[in-house]
């Protein structure tokens, strides 16, 4: 199977750029069947961003397999976080205080603990969401407040142009707030990411992509 071919040649590369990097297989769109495939190969991390599509296709599994990392890639709902705080163990576009302070009450009341990364709007784009870069530190401060676990950043570059300064500055930032984990690199620029410190690239359609 093509989709197959295409995971094993992308996780061999990755191992061969950094042993530190994560693959999250992005399995939107995608039927559960493909993904047992995976998860049989003893793939662990997997990334969703739509949440009734979440469900159907994860709720029952996950009750009977604990062994399987779900990532949140979507934009934050207010509305879905008790959802989303069920299902998922990490949470990659964490961006405003009030969604913060819902999943901090969540974790309370449902005793699970989640991995947050925070989404940080590096190129400004309106249509993006992610926070501004000048307002991060005093979101960490926030957060760790209302005791999340924050783990790392996240970014979405521009779909044209070269990510690489982008990739850069959300490590040194990374770095200049004492955080382990870069949430960077998509199908187009998993390479780049890597190259510049990416130790979790979301992808998806490099793998399902039949042709």
């Amino acid at each position: 199977m093509k989709f197959l071919q295409n995971f094993k040649l992308i996780k061999d590369e990755i191992n061969n750029y950094s042993k530190k990097t994560n693959l999250i297989v992005v399995t939107k769109n995608q039927d559960f069947s493909k993904i047992n495939y995976l998860i049989n190969d003893g793939h662990k991390d997997f990334g969703e961003n739509r949440m009734q599509e979440t469900r159907q296709k994860w709720e029952v599994f996950l009750k009977n397999n604990s062994k399987v990392n779900l990532h949140f890639i979507g934009k934050l709902q207010s509305n879905k976080i008790k959802e989303i705080g069920n299902l998922f163990n990490f949470i990659h576009s964490l961006d405003n205080i009030k969604n913060a302070e819902l999943l901090a009450a969540e974790e309370i009341r449902s005793l699970k603990k989640i991995k947050y990364f925070i989404q940080v709007n590096l190129a400004k784009e309106p249509q993006k969401s992610g926070i501004k870069e000048e307002d991060l530190g005093n979101f960490i401060y926030l957060c760790k407040k209302n005791n999340l676990n924050i783990i790392g950043l996240m970014c979405i570059p521009p779909l044209m142009g070269d990510p690489t300064l982008l990739f850069k500055r959300l490590k040194n930032l990374a770095e200049h707030y004492s955080l382990s984990e870069l949430s960077m690199g998509m199908s187009n620029d998993y390479v780049k990411a890597i190259q510049n410190g990416a130790t979790y690239v979301r992808v998806g359609s490099a793998i399902f992509n039949e042709n």
